[in-house]
Order: C-alpha cells, then structure tokens, then sequence
C-alpha cells in the first residue's frame, strides 16, 4: 500500500467500537481508522446509508459479525467507493425461519427474565472455551451499555436482512474472509462458503479464537489485516 488507506470497521450485534479496540490501535500506522455507527437503526439498509454518509469518498471495509452483513449492503449500493472488502465472523446467508425465531425467542426471554442473565448465557457461546474471564466480561460489559433497545433494533435488523451469496459473486476487489476456529455462531463452513463464492479472497482461520476473534485473539486478527491491506 503506497500511501495511508481509509478503513472503515462495523460493529456487530451488541457491540460499540471497544470490539475494535486492538484494531484501531494496533493498525493506526498503517490505516486511517472510522468506525462504523450501528447503533441508531433498525435495518441493515438504514445502516449502511449511515456509515455511507459518514465515509469518505473511497474506503476499505472490514464488517464484522452483524457488520459483515452491512459490509455486503454497502458493496451492492456503492461498489464504486470500496476499495476492500473484509468479513470477519459473519455470514451471507439471510436467516431461516428457525434462525428468526430463535432470535425472537432471545428477545421475549430477555424481557422476561433481564437482558444481563440472558447475555451472559448466550455470550458464552460466542467465544472460545478457554477464553480468560476478563475478556469474557469485556465482551458482556460492552452488549450492557450498548443496550436492550438497540439489541432489539439490531435483530430486527438481522432477521429482516437479504441473502447476499450471489452478492459476493460481483466483488471485483481485494477480499477477505476471517474467521474464528472455535466460531461456534458463524462457523468456518460458512467462512469456506463465502471464499468460494468470492473471486479471489483470501480466507484468513484464526486459531483459539471463538466468534469474537477481534477481542480474543488481537494480534493474529491484525496481522491478518495488514496483509489484506496490502494486497
């Protein structure tokens, strides 16, 4: 990369910029770093004219997790202003109806019984077995102060998504695909089925990492970016 590139990072589902907190430090030197803002919408599309908005006029994008899928919303809308595309995490396929109801489900059990007990269940499946418990609070300590209202928002905004595998099959930029080993949520046989839905990409497996391979495994992630970045 010949000169300092713009580098767009979306959040996931419950998460504010503190999931890219080892990203926007350790890659600074290399990369102009906005973060995406995914806390305001109900829909992937009201969220990706937002980070549309707020982005220069030429950008990579990494999205992960719920990220991923605006990534690919942006890329349909306004493939003349990427310059990159990475998808860490995350999934192109559009929910099923089982998929929809479990999260509907999460939401009534969330009401019903406090958003914190059912984050710190569901939340234990997003990372690695072995994962340090400080890094577990981290991840539940971020999904409180986003909020249950937003959680709401955003999974709406999940179950209402489009399908974007055949998306994938227009990207004519630089491509990557990361993700965690352990990723129990978006394993890595949905990784391998977007890298072969994409021309070219690049498919980056994170050892030790559950779902949330940003937080957990930091410098792997980051040196993986610095290779795409300088693809």
């Amino acid at each position: 990369m010949s000169e300092r590139e713009a580098l767009v990072l979306v959040p996931g589902l419950s998460c504010d910029r503190h999931v890219w907190h080892a990203q926007i430090s350790g890659l600074s030197d290399i990369a102009d770093i906005l973060i995406g803002d995914t806390l305001k919408d109900d829909s992937i599309a009201l969220m990706a004219s937002r980070v549309l908005d707020a982005a220069p006029e030429r950008f990579a994008i990494a999205g992960f997790s719920m990220g991923g899928y605006v990534a690919m919303e942006i890329w349909r809308r306004a493939p003349d202003r990427v310059t990159r595309l990475a998808l860490v995490d995350t999934n192109a396929r559009a929910d099923t109806e089982e998929q929809a109801a479990l999260r509907r489900a999460a939401i009534h059990t969330a009401q019903a019984r406090g958003f914190e007990h059912v984050l710190r269940g569901s939340l234990r499946q997003l990372v690695a077995p072995n994962c340090p418990e400080e890094l577990f609070e981290e991840v539940v300590q971020m999904a409180l102060r986003v909020g249950f209202g937003t959680y709401m928002d955003q999974q709406a905004a999940i179950i209402d998504r489009a399908d974007s595998l055949e998306t994938l099959g227009t990207v004519t930029v630089p491509a990557m695909v990361m993700v965690g080993a352990a990723d129990a949520l978006t394993p890595p046989r949905l990784a391998e089925e977007m890298v072969q839905a994409l021309p070219g990409a690049v498919y980056e497996v994170i050892a030790g990492a559950g779902h949330m391979a940003p937080m957990e495994q930091p410098e792997a992630v980051n040196a993986a970016f610095r290779r795409w970045l300088t693809l």
